[in-house]
Parts: structure tokens; sequence; C-alpha cells
């Protein structure tokens, strides 16, 4: 007897290649190699050769380069995964874009809106998807609560909040370390995508921060944050809070609200992932401690999205139909930025600041100034860096 030989009908899995294999970039890879059907973990580009080569033994890929030119100009390489520090990340969808790539970035795109219109000029230019790892709209229960906002659930949205409170022990190791803005730029831009997410066709108008160094004061003469309070307006009326902090005791804490005129939603719990325990001592529950223990299929689902979305083109095939608009894309971005980039001035004049590009007389194209060090040439960007407090992907 012999077997009967069966023509596949599965697609060609979309190949893949990893740039930075720090600690994202390592669990993304992981999700590529290992859970994600529709994909492949071809190449994993990193200057820290000695990590990525790890990484590439461990899942059983073939190509690592120092070079991120070889990855860009490899036939065999369809899409990127960008994942190294945030300051490369414009510079990177531009060179992934002109080479042809589809491009998944983790958040921020950009760290100014000039960078920002840059990488938009390049992806429109070569006609390729790209799309920003705000993996909150992925966690079944924010979803959920979002199918319920395009319902009619809530009526009109009018008190909108969301919070990221990231695990602590009560100090931040590596504090002074930290990027200056963080806790706008890479935490709190989760939720000001997750609030124009919930606020759909509103524009963000004006930010109000209230930001301190509560964790370590020490820092805070030199321009260090760790807790901050954000008041969005919005174009419709409503009205938004975002709060965060880089140390929460009992867990990592993510959660979402929408208040309107017909009812409420509510996404997030600290105990999502636990089983509740009954006592004599009273009620308990384990909490999540990383980003990847609580957001686990989330960071899966936004890839398997990606990867998708570039087969649909690839095979002139439909796009994925998720019944909202969910894939978080170049204009989702740029208004996620936006907020940020207000935020650092609110906290900077302790006013409230106009939501560049959307408040009217606001200009289109502004943000914090940078030095030349994050403009990197391809080859050189140091794609893997150690994870900072609060720069939770």
């Amino acid at each position: 007897m012999s077997y009967l030989p069966i023509a596949s009908t599965r697609p060609a899995p979309v190949r893949v290649g990893l740039v930075g294999a720090g600690w994202m970039g390592a669990y993304h890879a992981r999700s590529l190699a290992l859970r994600i059907p529709g994909a492949a973990l071809a190449a994993i580009a990193d200057p820290a050769l000695e990590p990525a080569s790890a990484l590439a033994a461990e899942l059983g890929v073939a190509r690592v380069t120092a070079d991120l030119a070889d990855l860009f100009s490899d036939p065999e390489i369809d899409a990127v995964v960008i994942a190294g520090p945030a300051r490369f990340h414009a510079q990177l969808s531009v060179d992934a874009a002109r080479a042809g790539k589809h491009v998944f970035c983790e958040k921020p795109a950009a760290l100014t809106l000039e960078e920002l219109a840059a990488v938009q000029d390049a992806v429109a230019e070569a006609g390729v998807h790209w799309q920003i790892g705000f993996n909150r709209r992925y966690a079944a229960d924010f979803l959920a609560a979002r199918r319920d906002i395009a319902a009619g659930a809530v009526g009109t949205p009018q008190l909108l909040r969301s919070l990221t409170r990231d695990p602590g022990t009560g100090s931040i190791p590596h504090a002074a370390r930290v990027p200056q803005w963080t806790i706008f730029l890479e935490t709190l831009i989760h939720d000001f995508d997750a609030l124009n997410w919930y606020n759909a066709g509103a524009e963000p108008l004006s930010v109000h921060v209230t930001a301190d160094a509560l964790v370590e004061p020490s820092l805070k003469d030199a321009g260090f944050l760790d807790t901050a309070v954000v008041t969005v307006r919005y174009a419709n009326g409503a009205i938004a809070v975002a709060e965060a902090s880089f140390s929460a005791l009992y867990g990592y804490d993510v959660r979402g609200e929408v208040f309107g005129s017909a009812g409420m939603v509510q996404a997030g719990r600290p105990t999502e992932t636990a089983a509740l325990r009954y006592g004599a001592g009273g009620l308990s529950a384990e909490t999540p401690r990383l980003n990847i223990e609580l957001f686990a299929d989330a960071y899966r689902d936004e890839l398997a999205d990606f990867a998708a979305h570039v087969a649909a083109l690839r095979d002139g095939a439909p796009a994925p139909d998720h019944g909202v608009p969910l894939t978080p894309g170049l204009d989702d971005a740029r208004r996620a930025l936006a907020v940020a980039l207000a935020c650092i001035e609110s906290a900077q004049t302790g006013a409230a600041a106009a939501v560049p590009g959307f408040a009217p007389g606001s200009p289109s194209r502004t943000g914090p100034a940078h030095d030349a060090a994050g403009s990197p040439a391809a080859s050189a960007a140091p794609a893997a860096a150690p994870r900072a407090a609060g720069a939770r992907a």
C-alpha cells in the first residue's frame, strides 16, 4: 500500500523578516515561527548577533545578519516586523517600504509628525501594506466593546477612560536610562489609540496633562515622568481620560471604558487570566506581571491579521473583514502620535495644548526635537535594546 498523494490547497505563508531580537522582537519571532499558520519567520536582523543567533537557533531560522540591508534586499522576504528602539522606527519603515516590503511596526511609528509624513509618502509610493502594533484592539474584551459601541449599545459616547498601570515593585530599575517622554510616546500612546478607536469619527482637539515622578521623585528634575493623567477633548464633545503609572504593585493592569447616552461598556480586568479563589481569608486571584501574559492572544492575532492582509495583496484576494474597523494603519498611528505630542507640550507649559493637525489652526506637522542619533543608517540601527520601564509594546 502506498500513501495517497494530496495536492495542498493551503496558501503559501507570508515570509517575514524580523528587525530587532530584543524583548518584543523575540516574542513576535516565536509567534511568527510557531503560532501563525499564515506566516513563516524567514530571517532575523540585529546588530547584536549573539542574541539574534541564539533566537534563530531556537526557532530553526537559517538566515541571521547584523546588516539590515541584507534583509531589505532579500527577494524571498515578503514583509518585515520592526521591533527595534522607537527612535529608529520611522527610518526603518521608510527603508523597508522603499525595498518593497510590507511593514508591521511596533509603536510609536515615529517621534515627530514630520518623520511619520515621510513614512506615509514612502508607503504610498511603494503600495505596500503598513500596520502598527496597537495590540489592544485585538484583545477579545476590547474588541467586543468596540463591536458593542458600533452596534449602538452605549449610544453617543460622552465619557471615555483608558488606563495603563505597569507592574512594579515600588521602584523603577534603570529609570535614569528611560528616554524622556516615554510615558506619552510609548506607554499612553496605546491608550490614545484605544480612545480614538472607541470614539470613532470624532477627532481629538486638545489635551491637558498632569504628570509627575511619584515613583522616582529624585529624577523629576532630569525630566523623568512615571505617573500621568491626561484629559482629551473630542470634536463631538466627548471627554476622555487616560492615565498611566509605571509601578502597580498588584500586577499589569490595562482597562478601558466608554459611557454614553444609552449605556456603558468596559474592557480589561487585572485578573483576566486567572482563576478566582474563595477561602477563609476572602477572595483572591493571581494577576499577570508581563504584557505577554495579559495580551498573549492579542499579540498573536495582530500578526495573523498582518499576514492575512499581506497574503490578500499578494494573491489578489479581498482584505480580511472584521465587521468593525480593526487593522491599525498610518492614519491611526498619526492620530495617536499627535495626541502624545500635544501631551508633551501640555506637560511643558502646564496648560491645555491643541492636538497638532486636528485642532483648528494647529500646525499639521510638529514634534519635540531629537538629536542626530535618531536618524541612523539602515545598516547600523541598533535594533535590539533593553526594554525600558513603561516601554510596553
